[in-house]
């Protein structure tokens, strides 16, 4: 019976992969005082200025709730960009629907003139 001698193979070295490592990240917990904190007894509290942050808060008297107002220049801002996006908006329409009206019968005679006629048999 014949046979096949077979050559031995290369020894292959394995290869060493190192495992992964990783930073895990981390915080420092915040310290936060309770709400209910007081100054002990005979310790008086430091005055501190309360800056204004131009924020008015209007009274709804029916409801009984405080609504925020921001500063005037805001309320300026808001309103001259609210008007005039609205005029703007009209304008458009108004003019469009003006172009449409006049452009309509010329664009008719245009396609009648430039479409191939229907033969008649």
């Amino acid at each position: 019976m014949p046979s096949i001698k077979i050559p031995s193979g290369e020894k292959i070295e394995t290869i060493s992969i190192p495992l992964p490592t990783a930073d895990v990240p981390f915080y420092r917990p915040m310290v936060i005082p309770p709400s209910d904190l007081k100054e002990p007894d005979g310790v008086q509290a430091e005055q501190t200025d309360e800056v204004d942050t131009g924020i008015r808060n209007v009274n709804i008297p029916i409801i009984d709730f405080d609504v925020p107002l921001p500063e005037n220049e805001i309320l300026i801002t808001a309103s001259t960009t609210a008007v005039v996006s609205v005029a703007a908006t009209l304008t458009a329409t108004a003019a469009f629907k003006w172009v449409v009206t006049a452009m309509k019968p010329i664009l008719k005679t245009a396609w009648k003139k430039l479409s191939p006629k229907s033969q008649k048999a």
